[in-house]
């Protein structure tokens, strides 16, 4: 055990948790009890006012266009895929990253489509365009770019490379809420942008909640109706649909935090700058890499170190709380054996899933704790 975390420890510190969802709720109570007492007092838990106003404000949020509300960000992405495409048979390809939450490819599949993975920047974690043309054959159909961590791919490039090859981007945006890039935000440049409001996100719900914006009307119209069972009105089905839908309890909170979110990010944007002084200058910390086209929302501030397993549990020891996101690529997993890749087929994302780590980061963190955070990271990086 290093000095620092023994100090930490007969200090009495609090721990630091990855995410504080407690903190938030107890700052915004009387806000967020509101609305749960306003759902419970109409007995409208599916749908209803709240659902629809918070389909409006969020598709004006992202800046115009429409929005499906559904059950989570896998289903998301799985309903943009089959409304976008058609429902697939297992030949078609979608080009996306292995680097990412196992829902992004999951949804590919489950839609009936091929993954196909490409590398990643080593610096950003995030897949370069001239690496996803590279990926691209007589098969594939669409790109689906991950915005990481909570930031924007390069945008501009993708859609000049869908638009050359014809065809569609649907954007996992699971991670970027209110995220740019040239100034233009998660959604414009896509055909779909699909995001999960998971508790934990910047924009986060108290259970499972996803979305899908467009600009098309007629697509999420589709989505919705595919989402409710393939009907418009209550017992007439124009095709066989699924149940995903998200809740008016949900929406209800969503609308709540909606209200705070731009500010939320802001000072997310702030507790990383704190990172990146307090932690400048140790060679042994890779910090996070920003193109400076971009403006991230930092759903994550996470570094990149040797021996990362050993000083993450050196962390979690000092009631630091570290995580790491993903450890294994998607590649590599069990379930998608079938496709016949090989861990070196992609060596940087196998090398960077073995040296992310993420830290503490959200709205209510101070500079005390960012400095606690940071302190522990050098000691235990050094030792």
């Amino acid at each position: 055990m290093t000095a620092s975390v023994q100090t930490v420890r007969t200090a009495g510190a609090l721990p630091i948790p990855l995410v504080d969802l407690k903190a938030q709720y107890e700052r915004y109570r009387s806000e967020l009890d509101a609305a749960v007492q306003r759902v419970a007092s109409n007995t409208s838990f599916i749908g209803g006012a709240e659902h629809d106003a918070f389909a409006h404000e969020f598709a004006a949020w992202c800046g115009g266009g429409f929005v499906a509300l559904v059950g989570n960000g896998t289903d998301a992405l799985e309903l943009a895929v089959t409304e976008l495409l058609g429902e697939g048979d297992g030949s078609g390809e979608i080009v996306t990253t292995s680097h990412t939450f196992v829902a992004t490819a999951e949804a590919i599949a489950n839609a009936g489509y091929r993954p196909v993975f490409c590398d990643i920047d080593e610096r950003t974690c995030l897949t370069a365009p001239d690496a996803i043309e590279r990926a691209i054959t007589d098969r594939t159909r669409a790109i689906m770019p991950v915005h990481l961590y909570g930031q924007m791919v390069d945008m501009p490039a993708i859609r000049t490379i869908a638009d050359k090859h014809g065809l569609k981007v649907i954007e996992d945006a699971a991670q970027a809420h209110g995220a740019s890039f040239s100034g233009l935000r998660v959604g414009e440049l896509g055909d779909a942008a699909c995001f999960s409001f998971f508790p934990g996100k910047n924009l986060g719900a108290w259970g499972d909640a996803g979305a899908v914006h467009a600009r098309d009307p007629a697509l999420i119209d589709r989505i919705n109706r595919r989402a409710n069972h393939g009907r418009a009105g209550k017992y007439l089905h124009d095709f066989q649909g699924v149940s995903s839908r998200l809740d008016t309890l949900q929406a209800a909170i969503l609308r709540v935090k909606l209200r705070h979110i731009d500010a939320w990010n802001v000072a997310r944007r702030e507790v990383a700058s704190w990172y990146d002084a307090l932690l400048s200058g140790h060679n042994g910390i890779g910090r996070p890499v920003t193109d400076s086209r971009a403006t991230p929302v930092f759903h994550l501030y996470v570094v990149q170190i040797d021996d990362r397993d050993r000083v993450r549990e050196t962390l979690n020891a000092a009631g630091i709380g570290a995580g790491v996101h993903y450890p294994v690529p998607v590649h590599e997993q069990p379930a998608f054996r079938h496709l016949g890749y090989r861990p070196d087929d992609f060596p940087v994302t196998s090398r960077v899933a073995k040296r992310v780590l993420s830290l503490p980061i959200y709205p209510e963190i101070t500079r005390l704790q960012v400095e606690r955070v940071a302190s522990a990271l050098i000691e235990a990086v050094r030792a």
